[in-house]
C-alpha cells in the first residue's frame, strides 16, 4: 500500500480535480432530469396482463379517465331542478379546465331541445317537463346518480396529458355547495409527481444532518465528520447525473436511490476518517498515515462496496422493471462512493492540517468497552441466535404480500379517503374493463350477455356491472340499434367493437380472494374474451413482489457467499461471516409480520438490501481481526478495539440517516425507515457477538 499510498498523496491535486470536474458534470445533469408519476406503467410494460390491458384500451380508444364524485353539501338531490342546476354548474366548469375533452354526467352538454349549450340558468328557468324529461330520457341515469340522490358521477375524459389536467382539476375551486372528490389514475400520477418533487427537495438534507450528528458522536471532530460523509454525498450526485443521462425517469420507486447511496454509501468514508484519525495520533508523515489506514481497511473497502453493490443487484433478477432500475443505480452509486472513499477522501486528508489530538467523542470507548463485555460472554450470542431463529419460525410462514395499488399512500391521506368514497357510493374508483363476445343480429346472445352481467353483480364485493345493454331498453329502436352497432357512443365512450362489446364492472371494497372470484367466473365464461382493470395489474404485482422477494434474496446471498469465498479463500471463514447476515435477515421477515407491514414494491426488496448492507460489518471485522492476529492472543478483542466503534456507528448512522423518511408523505418510506432500525440493530449487534463467539478461545483471551 505504500506506493499506493505516495501515488495518491503526491497526485492529491490532480485526483481532486478530475474529481470535481466530474461533480459539476453531474451536477449539470440534474437540469435535464425526468420524473414518472406513471404508477401503472410498472406492470402495463413487458407482462402479459398489462400488455392485456392496453390491448383492450387500445381495441375500444379507451382513455384513462378522471373519475368526479359529486357530493351535495345540503338536503339536496340531484334528482331535483336545484341539483341539476349545480350538477350543470360543477361541469361546465369542469369542461372550462384545460386539457378537457369531454365530461358526461347526468346532465348532457347540449340543450336537447335546442342543442345549445346546457346551462345551470336554463335549468333553473325551465318548465318542469323539461326537467321531467332530462332525467327520462337519461339511461344511464341509475349509473350517474346515487340512489338517494346525494351524489353524482362525472367521467372526465383529458387529452393527451391527463397527468396535466388532473393537476388542473386538484386546483380547481368548485362552488360552495359541491363537494368534489377525483379519483382515477391521472389523479393518483398528479399526487406522486408533486410529492416526488417534495421528497427531493426536503428528504436528503435532513438525511445527511443527521449522519453528521451521528458521524460527530463518533469521530468528536467536525471537519472530520464532513470528510466521512462527502464521497457519499458525491456519488449521490453522480448517480442522479447517471440516470439523467440515460434517459431514465425517477418514479415512486427510484426516488429513494439518491437517500440508500448516502447512507449506505458513507461506511467506506467512515471506516477511512476514523482509521485515518488513529494515524494522525501515532505519526505526522502524510505518506505513513495513507499507506496505514489502507493496509487496514483498503481491501475491506474494497469489499464491502462490492458486497452491497451485491445486495443491490441481486434485484435485477426480479421482473418488476423499476426494482431492477433501483437495484443498478443504487449498485454503480455504491461503486461511485467507495470509489471516491478509496481515491479522492485521501487525497483530500493528504492536503489538510489535522490536529494529532482526538477531540471527545461520545460514543468513544464507552462503546467498545460494552462490546467486548457482550463478546466475552458467550451465552449472549447463543441466546441472541436461538431467540431470532424462534421468532423467525414463528412469523415468517405468516408474511403476506399487499395487492393494493394505493398502498404508497398513507390512511389517512386524501387521495385514499378519496378512493374509499367513490368505491362506496359508485364503484368506480378502480374499475374494471371487460369485453363480451359480442354479435348484434345474435338476439338471444344479447339475452345471454345480460343474464351474465347481473350473475356478476352477485358476486360478493361488485357494486354493479355496466355495458350499452344496460340502457337500450329505454331507448328508441334507431338509438339502441346505433347504441349496439357502435355508431352511438354510451356515457363511459366506445364500448362496441366489430367482434366485440366492452363493460365495466366498479367494485366496492374488495378482498383479493374476492378479486379471484371475479377472474375465475370471467375465465369459465365463454361468452367473457377478457376482464382486465388495474385491481387485476396490482394482483399480478403482488405475485411479481413475492417472486422478487425469493429470487433476490437467493441471488444475494450467492453473490456475497462466491465473492467472499473468493476473497478470503477458506470455507469457514466465509460461513462464519454469513451466520450475522442470516440472522438478520430472518429477524427482518418475522419482524414485517408482527408490525403488520406486508410486502410491497419497497418492503420485498429491503431484504436483499440488508444482505449486502449487513455484511459490511462481517467483512471489517474479519479484517480486523486477521490484522490483529499477528500479536497475539486476545487479537478478537483488539479488533473489536479497532473495528467496533466504525461498525456501531455506521449501523447507527444508517438507520437514523433513514429515520428522515418518516418526513416522507408516501406510506411506504416510514416503512423502510422501520425496518432498516431492525436490520441494522440487529446485523451490528450479531455481528460483534456471534462471530467473537466462534472464534477460537486463544482470539479472545485477555492477557
Amino acid at each position: 500500500m505504500d506506493r499506493l499510498a505516495r501515488f495518491i498523496v503526491q497526485r492529491s491535486r490532480m485526483i481532486l480535480v478530475i474529481t470535481g470536474l466530474l461533480t459539476i458534470s453531474a451536477i449539470t445533469s440534474l437540469f435535464f432530469i425526468n420524473f414518472n408519476a406513471d404508477v401503472a406503467s410498472f406492470i402495463t410494460e413487458g407482462h402479459e396482463a398489462g400488455e392485456e390491458f392496453n390491448a383492450l384500451n387500445e381495441k375500444y380508444g379507451a382513455t384513462d379517465t378522471i373519475n368526479a364524485l359529486v357530493t351535495i353539501a345540503d338536503e339536496g338531490s340531484f334528482r331535483e331542478r336545484s341539483g341539476l342546476s349545480s350538477l350543470a354548474l360543477v361541469t361546465n366548469r369542469m369542461r372550462d379546465v384545460k386539457g378537457v375533452e369531454s365530461v358526461s354526467s347526468a346532465v348532457p352538454e347540449l340543450n336537447p331541445l335546442n342543442g345549445q349549450a346546457l346551462t345551470s340558468t336554463m335549468i333553473e328557468n325551465a318548465p318542469a317537463e323539461v326537467i321531467d324529461q332530462l332525467l327520462g330520457s337519461n339511461p344511464a341515469l341509475d349509473l350517474l346518480i346515487s340512489d338517494d340522490g346525494q351524489h353524482a358521477l362525472a367521467i372526465i375524459s383529458p387529452g393527451e396529458d391527463g397527468l396535466a389536467t388532473a393537476g388542473e382539476l386538484l386546483e380547481t375551486e368548485w362552488p360552495a355547495n359541491l363537494e368534489v372528490t377525483l379519483t382515477g389514475n391521472p389523479v393518483i400520477f398528479a399526487s406522486v409527481l408533486d410529492r416526488i418533487g417534495w421528497f427531493l427537495l426536503v428528504i436528503p438534507p435532513v438525511v445527511v444532518i443527521l449522519l453528521l450528528s451521528t458521524f460527530y458522536a463518533n469521530i468528536g471532530d467536525r471537519r472530520l465528520s464532513v470528510m466521512a460523509v462527502i464521497p457519499a454525498l458525491l456519488g449521490s450526485l453522480w448517480t442522479f447525473g447517471t440516470i439523467s443521462a440515460t434517459g431514465t425517469a425517477v418514479d415512486i420507486v427510484t426516488i429513494i436511490v439518491p437517500i440508500f447511496v448516502i447512507v449506505m454509501g458513507s461506511a467506506d468514508g467512515l471506516h477511512f476518517v476514523m482509521h485515518y484519525q488513529e494515524e494522525v495520533e501515532r505519526t505526522d508523515r502524510t505518506v505513513e498515515r495513507v499507506a496505514t489506514t489502507l493496509r487496514q481497511v483498503g481491501i475491506p473497502m474494497i469489499l464491502t462496496s462490492l458486497s452491497t453493490m451485491a445486495g443491490f443487484l441481486s434485484l435485477l433478477v426480479t421482473d418488476v422493471e423499476p426494482i431492477r432500475q433501483l437495484g443498478l443505480f443504487t449498485a454503480v452509486g455504491i461503486g461511485y462512493a467507495g470509489f471516491i472513499s478509496f481515491w479522492a477522501l485521501p487525497a483530500l486528508l493528504s492536503r489538510l492540517t489535522i490536529e494529532p489530538h482526538r477531540r471527545h467523542a461520545v460514543l468513544g470507548s464507552r462503546i467498545t468497552g460494552a462490546l467486548k463485555g457482550l463478546a466475552l460472554r458467550r451465552w449472549f450470542a447463543a441466546g441472541l441466535g436461538v431467540a431470532v431463529i424462534l421468532f423467525g419460525a414463528a412469523f415468517i410462514p405468516q408474511l403476506e404480500v399487499d395487492s393494493d395499488q394505493l398502498f404508497f399512500f398513507k390512511q389517512n391521506d386524501e387521495i385514499r379517503m378519496g378512493f374509499e368514497r367513490m368505491s362506496e357510493v359508485f364503484g368506480a374508483a378502480t374499475p374494471l374493463a371487460g369485453e363480451f363476445v359480442f354479435d348484434p343480429t345474435d338476439t338471444a346472445g344479447i339475452a345471454r350477455l345480460s343474464e351474465i352481467e347481473r350473475e356478476l353483480e352477485k358476486l360478493p364485493g361488485v357494486v354493479r356491472v355496466f355495458s350499452p345493454l344496460d340502457i337500450i331498453e329505454g331507448l328508441p329502436p334507431e338509438a339502441a340499434a346505433g347504441m349496439l352497432s357502435g355508431e352511438t357512443a354510451s356515457p363511459l365512450g366506445p364500448m362496441v367493437s366489430g367482434d366485440g362489446m366492452r363493460f365495466m364492472l366498479f367494485p366496492g371494497q374488495f378482498e383479493t380472494a374476492e378479486l379471484q372470484q371475479w377472474i375465475e367466473y370471467a375465465d369459465e365464461a365463454p361468452e367473457i374474451r377478457t376482464l382486465t382493470g388495474m385491481p387485476v395489474l396490482w394482483d399480478e404485482i403482488a405475485r411479481l413482489v413475492l417472486q422478487a422477494q425469493i429470487g433476490s434474496l437467493i441471488a444475494a446471498f450467492a453473490l456475497v457467499f462466491v465473492m467472499l469465498l473468493l476473497a478470503y479463500r477458506r470455507l469457514k471463514e466465509t460461513i462464519v461471516s454469513l451466520v450475522p447476515i442470516a440472522l438478520t435477515v430472518t429477524a427482518l421477515l418475522g419482524f414485517l409480520v408482527v408490525s403488520r407491514i406486508q410486502l410491497n414494491l419497497m418492503t420485498a426488496i429491503v431484504s436483499s438490501i440488508v444482505i449486502g448492507v449487513g455484511i459490511d460489518y462481517a467483512i471489517h471485522l474479519v479484517a480486523a481481526i486477521d490484522y490483529a492476529r499477528k500479536d497475539g492472543p486476545g487479537y478478537v478483542l483488539r479488533a473489536i478495539d479497532k473495528a467496533g466503534r466504525p461498525i456501531a456507528a455506521n449501523a447507527l448512522g444508517i438507520a437514523l440517516g433513514l429515520s428522515a423518511l418518516w418526513l416522507s408523505p408516501f406510506k411506504i418510506h416510514p416503512q423502510v425507515s422501520m425496518i432498516m432500525w431492525v436490520s441494522m440493530t440487529v446485523a451490528g449487534l450479531a455481528t460483534l457477538t456471534v462471530i467473537p463467539a466462534l472464534s477460537p478461545r486463544d482470539g479472545m483471551s485477555r492477557s
